[in-house]
């Protein structure tokens, strides 16, 4: 089994983004199910891979997963978790009130911040309502990347405590005199988290520096959270069969100077470590193989012979010249958890800034800290993170001051009680994009996003915004009424789609592309990162994953993208450039 010591009967694995939660939770079930549990796998992510990883199309309610008996599986689709919440409380009013008024309503609910306490209200039933999963011996939740799970776990004390503060008014959930319902469901839900002897919380990570100082972060405050009973999995650990090997030399280095540096608050968790295969993990027999790690210990499959540069996207230099035409504009980095987001937004901004340009490098991921990654200054580089918490005070403040200023004291108590609802975060961070997006007119902004899920939730953020906006013009600053027109200005926002050359990070980015192409947004490239395919490589588990690239590659260059670039695989991760380097691309900027 992978998850070490005793098994409880909810699991909740959770990781920074790319560590393979979601193929250590399905191997985890796979192996459960076969030595004869009823278990129900369930994904919180709002970008769930869950069905591309079992090869079946998912829905929100539990299905069977073909070739496993007692394993069912099931995603919590916040699109559709909202559609339903709307309907429970718009639905009974059809007929009763004027059409205007339910229109009302159905704007009322109509965001992001109801989206996601739909799908936290769905989730909350799985932990909370025993009745709802009494048939399962296990429940295994396969959850979003740090940032967003943590958000979804804290939700649970935040409402609680909301509902302790506030004994009327109204919130996005609706009036809270109806929702007593959901009090119980959700302090049920916080008691079953804190108890160690029902619920285990797996902590999966790479053998990365980033990857294990973000397991740390969350062990650290999910214990704050009584979340206690916790275990490590170390997934993809190398073990270089070639020492003559270069890229394999270092990247097995480079997992173990991060392993000697283990925070000590993981050390002394239980652990499991997984090696690194030669191949994806995508299918039942290769879960199968997660768990009997003995049974792929045979050499891996040889490729036919080294792949030259030939052939291959250009760098991602390449991509400056038509990056900087304009002279200014938004440069947004999109993509599931782990595919190197912050990383390239970190080398573009850096090479931007070493040309001459003014530059601002930026991020929406909670989970991301662009100081580790960029390490020292740099001249005409500022650097900054939209923080929830500041955004959220300066946000109530600014209410209070201008709408609340001329309230009388119960008027100011009611106003002040409806800020204190945790949909406030979303409004203030959604207006902290809008106001970072707006510094693209007097310079360029890299904007790294957070992953694919919590993206889409802030673009429909913005739509639902925008709408508000064509409403309400004389309300909302500037760089709210203007944040949509901007984003579907190709000349000002570029949007990088990042991904790895491996199915679940292609085929995601993918349905992203989809995603922004139905809301009116073209991406201007992909970048694939961390390739193999550029390197000579000797190890036989590299050259097996090195071909197993060359399928994705195709795949984007030939169906997905007419513009792509390609980023070797580099032994520190971030792969900032050099001056020379900077040279050089001026050189390539004032030939274009």
């Amino acid at each position: 089994m992978i998850v070490p010591g005793p098994v409880t009967r909810n699991l909740f694995f959770t990781g920074k983004g790319g560590v393979g939660k979601t193929s250590v939770a399905s191997a985890t079930a796979v192996g459960l199910a076969e030595g004869g549990k009823r278990v129900l796998l369930v994904s919180t992510d709002p970008a769930s891979n869950l069905g591309e990883v079992f090869g079946v199309e998912l829905g929100t309610a539990p299905a069977p997963v073909p070739g496993v008996a007692n394993l069912f599986a099931m995603n919590i689709d916040p699109e559709a978790a909202a559609h339903a919440y709307r309907e429970r409380m718009v639905g009974p009013y059809r007929g009763v009130l004027p059409d205007a008024s339910v229109r009302s309503m159905e704007e009322q609910f109509s965001g992001a911040c109801t989206t996601e306490i739909a799908a936290f209200d769905e989730f909350s039933k799985l932990l909370g309502d025993a009745s709802a999963t009494a048939e399962y011996d296990h429940v295994l939740f396969d959850t979003a990347p740090t940032g967003h799970t943590l958000r979804l776990l804290r939700l649970p004390a935040a409402w609680t405590v909301f509902f302790d503060a506030n004994v009327g008014g109204n919130s996005c959930l609706g009036p809270l005199s109806g929702l007593a319902a959901q009090r119980a469901l959700y302090e049920a839900a916080l008691k079953v988290l804190a108890d160690g002897d029902a619920t285990t919380l797996v902590l999966v990570s790479r053998p990365e520096k980033a990857a294990l100082l973000e397991a740390d972060r969350s062990s650290r405050e999910l214990a704050e959270l009584g979340v206690k009973n916790q275990r490590l999995v170390l997934n993809g650990v190398f073990r270089a069969s070639d020492s003559s090997d270069a890229t394999a030399a270092a990247m097995e280095a480079r997992g173990r100077a991060a392993l000697m540096e283990l925070p000590e608050g993981l050390a002394r968790l239980p652990r499991h470590e997984v090696r690194l295969l030669p191949y994806g993990l995508v299918g039942v027999s290769a879960l199968r193989a997660l768990n009997a790690p003995d049974s792929f210990g045979g050499p891996a499959p040889t490729p036919p012979g080294e792949q030259g540069s030939q052939g291959l996207p250009p760098p991602l230099d390449s991509l400056i010249p038509e990056l900087t035409r304009g002279g200014r504009g938004v440069i947004l980095t999109m993509g599931k958890g782990g595919v190197g987001k912050t990383t390239v937004a970190t080398r573009l901004a850096v090479t931007l800034a070493r040309l001459g340009h003014t530059v601002h490098l930026s991020t929406t991921d909670p989970a991301a800290h662009l100081d580790q990654t960029l390490g020292s200054r740099v001249p005409n580089l500022s650097v900054s993170r939209i923080d929830p918490a500041k955004e959220t005070a300066d946000y109530t403040a600014e209410v209070m001051a201008t709408a609340g200023k001329d309230l009388d004291e119960q008027g100011k108590a009611l106003l002040e009680e409806d800020l204190r609802s945790p949909c406030t975060e979303e409004i203030a961070v959604f207006r902290a994009f809008a106001r970072t997006v707006d510094r693209g007119k007097a310079g360029f902004v890299v904007l790294d996003t957070a992953p694919t899920g919590h993206t889409l939730l802030l673009l429909d953020a913005t739509e639902a915004y925008h709408r508000d906006v064509l409403r309400n013009l004389s309300a909302m600053p500037e760089s709210v009424r203007e944040l949509l027109p901007r984003l579907r200005d190709a000349e000002f926002t570029k949007v990088l789609i990042v991904t790895l050359p491996e199915a679940t990070p292609v085929h995601e980015a993918a349905s992203l592309q989809r995603d922004l192409l139905r809301a009116g947004i073209t991406p201007f490239a992909w970048v694939v990162n961390q390739s193999l395919s550029p390197l000579p490589i000797t190890d036989v588990v590299l050259r097996s994953r090195k071909l197993h690239e060359r399928a994705f590659l195709r795949e984007v260059t030939e169906s997905l993208s007419p513009r792509t670039a390609l980023v070797p695989w580099q032994s520190d991760g971030a792969g900032l450039p050099s001056e020379p380097e900077s040279e050089r691309v001026r050189k390539q900027e004032a030939l274009r």
